[in-house]
């Protein structure tokens, strides 16, 4: 079963169409790059897969919810399941990485503190960053804090992680380490759906592409 399916969905933002008959899945630990000019509708697709926009037409089922028919109670349940990773890290700097994720675990129902510390511990290790468990966001360099929003995103071990141009604020060997530690990710069976305008990327690591352009979704992939 698909962790994301959508048949002839249309994508608002407002009450204006952004992209129509949109028709695509992500299988469990697939790796998929999102791309498409500014204002194609690459954020209002992701937006809407975890429901920031409403999903109105068609078919929008995310891990597990069916999204057309989601109450807003059940939407902090959706956003368990799904991991969501910015271009800006949206850290807390007033606080070091271990009280970030922390913060995230207690406001999605942990309560142990031992549990919380080896959850912790687990996704620091995933990104390589366990030795900075005790820095604070602002000593860290871009490519770490992007590591760090990583880990936050894998804490409740999504079935997908939605990524919105994580690599777009970082330098070209700093890029290709995010770019790696996402293709870890999904080989380990947590679907990526990363968004970019680095086609750089594309070539050296190629892989399937959904592309937005002239309100559509095409579906190719590069070898």
């Amino acid at each position: 079963m698909p962790i994301i399916e959508l048949v002839n969905a249309t994508i608002y933002q407002r009450d204006n169409i952004v992209l129509s008959n949109v028709t695509f899945s992500i299988g469990k630990g697939e790796f998929v790059y999102l791309i498409g000019k500014t204002g194609s509708g690459k954020s209002s697709l992701l937006k809407t897969l975890y429901a920031e926009l409403p999903a109105e037409d068609g078919v929008v089922n995310v891990a597990g919810f069916n999204l057309t028919d989601i109450s807003r109670k059940e939407i902090p349940y959706l956003r368990r399941k799904l991991g969501i990773v910015f271009q800006d890290f949206q850290l807390l700097d007033d606080r070091n990485v271990e009280a970030n994720l922390e913060f995230v675990l207690k406001a999605t129902g942990w309560y142990d503190e031992e549990q919380i510390s080896n959850r912790i511990d687990e996704v620091l290790e995933k990104v390589g960053l366990k030795d900075k468990r005790k820095s604070m966001p602002y000593n860290l360099s871009g490519g770490e804090r992007q590591g760090v929003a990583i880990a936050r995103a894998l804490l409740n071990n999504p079935d997908v992680i939605l990524a919105d141009e994580p690599t777009g604020n970082l330098d070209p060997e700093t890029t290709l380490d995010v770019l790696k530690m996402l293709l870890r990710i999904a080989d380990s069976g947590t679907a990526v759906l990363m968004a970019t305008h680095n086609y750089g990327l594309i070539q050296k690591y190629p892989g399937r592409i959904l592309k937005c352009e002239n309100h559509q979704v095409i579906c190719s992939r590069v070898e």
